[in-house]
Formats: structure tokens, C-alpha cells, sequence
């Protein structure tokens, strides 16, 4: 069996077949997966001839051939209900041949020439195990590391403080001012970001239970990541990237929380799970990305793992990555 440099078996879909160095470029519309096969380059620095790249699993089996046909599908994007102010053949993220390598790691690299569109008004579930490179990813996401190679590009711009005006991220880690109040850290977001809003950040604070007037560092975990989340929730942002969101919750408390992020973003915008609890939020979920060592495995709509499948993303998950 022949593998990747980062170890991940180049799959097909139908007979299981390996094909040699081809990496998968996936869009959206809102009914199906449309893929696009790119030949990629060698490069004598991350490659060697024993080496394949990655080939994506693919449950769809049309693929458009052009960019010509891309551009079709990108126009009809997204819904006529949806206000954005950009045009709308541009893609709300862009990932290009994108590729990190960490010093002291050799030609490991944590994210491996992934190439991705992601469209507007998507719910997607980033999945995989430990270590296979999804904080990795969302921190160049949202600019906090520099590509080894490639691009990430935000409504057709790379990161920058315009991008960061429209993405609202929740990373894994809480970065909340123990010492401050949560009023304090409601009024801290409203004067920083011009997107927040103040009644609603309240008003999800009070349905949780959680006082204001508390401070930090007398809250559990748990209720801080609550507020974290709260905070997050509480814009109206293009992008919401929640890594792990609901990792510290008890489970009374996860439906809510579920309720809070598919009811209290932007209908026009796209949110990026990352989560372990899959069973949990694969109700709410319309796409899912699986990654594996770095690669991107699989991009699709719940709908066709479900209907194509025959099985939750759940139980599909479980059956990719068993050991």
C-alpha cells in the first residue's frame, strides 16, 4: 500500500484504486459536491518520487471540468435573500495549494497542499482525529500563522485587518481577562468590533443564567466557555470559526448552545465546526470536511453521506478512521 508523505492513503471512489499525485479542489452549491482534479507540481523540497498526494474520497461522481463551469456554480451563490457586499462569484473562503510544515518536523507538514472553496451560508463540520491539522489550518484561517506554502484568501483577499473584521473565531483555548467581569467583557467586544451587539450578548447571557456582574475567574470552565462562545455569537460576522465549542459543556447544556449558534449568526454567513462530538452536532451540520494527517480526506453535503452511504456522519466517521 503506497502513502503520502504525511503518511494518508491516497483514496478513490468505486474500487478503492490509487491514483498518483492528484489533490482535489471542492465547491458548493446547495444541493450537491462539484470537484474540480488538479495536477500538482513536484517539489523537491516536500516531495520525493516513492511519494503520492492525497486524492479525496468523493461520493459525488459529476466533475466539472473548467473554470468556466466553477464560475456557473459560484454565480448562483448565494441565495437572493442573502446581503452581502461582495460580489457573489466570490468565494467567502479560499484555500490554494495551502501547506504548513513546522520547524524541527522534516517534510511532515500539519497541513498538506489542500485546496478548498467553501461558499456562503453553510453550516461545516471540520472532523478528525487528534493531530491531523484542523487548529492548524483555522489559525492561518484567521491569519495567527504563516503559510509554509500556499494561500488562504477571505472574500478574495489573504488575511489581513479587513479579514479579521469578518471572521469571528472562538479558538480552542479560552483567552478571556480573568480578572475582569463579564459586563466588562461585553463592553470590551462592543468597542472593539463594530459588528457586536450588546442586547444580544446580554440576552444570551441571561438565558444561560450567568450573571454579569460575575467575575471570570469565579466562573467553572465550563461557563466560561460558555461566555467565550456568547461573545463570539454575539456579531454579525461573514465567517464564524468555533473551534471545539461545546468541548467543555455538560450536556444539558449543549442543545442550547447548539440553538445559540445556528439561531444567532448572519444567514448569510458560513460557520466552521471543529469538534470530537460529532453525534451531538451533526444535526445542525449541512457539510462536512474530514481531515486526515494534514490531508483533505472528504468534502461533502451530510445529505449525500446519508442518502449515498446510508449511515450518519457519526457512524461514517468512525468506520474512516478506525484503527
Amino acid at each position: 500500500m503506497n502513502v503520502n508523505e504525511n503518511n494518508s492513503i491516497a483514496y478513490t471512489q468505486g474500487d478503492g484504486t490509487q491514483r498518483d499525485n492528484t489533490q482535489n479542489t471542492s465547491v458548493y452549491t446547495s444541493d450537491n459536491l462539484v470537484s474540480t482534479q488538479q495536477i500538482q507540481t513536484q517539489n523537491s523540497l516536500l516531495h520525493s518520487d516513492e511519494n503520492i498526494a492525497h486524492t479525496p474520497v468523493n461520493l459525488q461522481k459529476d466533475f466539472v471540468q473548467s473554470d468556466e463551469n466553477i464560475e456557473e456554480v459560484l454565480e448562483k451563490e448565494p441565495s437572493e435573500n442573502v446581503q452581502n457586499p461582495y460580489a457573489i462569484n466570490t468565494p467567502l473562503l479560499q484555500l490554494n495549494d495551502l501547506c504548513k510544515r513546522y520547524p524541527g518536523m522534516g517534510n511532515y507538514m500539519s497541513v498538506f497542499h489542500l485546496n478548498l472553496t467553501i461558499l456562503r451560508g453553510r453550516i461545516i463540520g471540520l472532523l478528525g482525529p487528534n493531530g491531523c491539522g484542523k487548529t492548524t489550518l483555522i489559525k492561518m484561517i484567521n491569519g495567527l500563522l504563516a503559510p509554509t506554502c500556499g494561500t488562504v484568501l477571505i472574500n478574495g483577499m489573504e488575511p489581513c485587518p479587513a479579514t479579521k473584521k469578518v471572521i469571528s473565531y472562538l479558538p480552542e483555548r479560552t483567552y478571556l481577562d480573568n480578572g475582569m467581569k463579564v459586563s466588562q467583557m461585553v463592553e470590551y467586544f462592543s468597542d472593539f468590533y463594530e459588528d457586536f451587539s450588546t442586547e444580544k450578548a446580554y440576552n444570551m447571557l441571561g438565558a444561560l443564567g450567568i450573571s454579569s456582574d460575575a467575575r471570570l475567574k469565579t466562573l467553572s470552565k465550563g461557563t466560561k466557555e460558555k461566555v467565550q462562545l456568547i461573545l463570539v455569537m454575539s456579531r454579525q460576522a461573514d465567517l464564524y470559526i468555533l473551534d471545539e465549542p461545546i468541548a467543555g459543556v455538560d450536556p444539558a447544556a449543549r442543545d442550547y448552545i447548539l440553538r445559540t449558534i445556528i439561531t444567532n449568526y448572519n444567514p448569510g454567513s458560513t460557520i466552521i465546526l471543529s469538534t470530537h462530538l460529532i453525534s451531538d452536532i451533526e444535526n445542525v451540520l449541512d457539510d462536512v470536511i474530514f481531515m486526515k494527517n494534514g490531508s483533505l480526506m472528504l468534502y461533502t453535503s451530510v445529505d449525500s453521506i446519508r442518502s449515498q452511504m446510508g449511515k450518519s456522519v457519526d457512524t461514517y466517521f468512525r468506520e474512516v478512521y478506525a484503527c
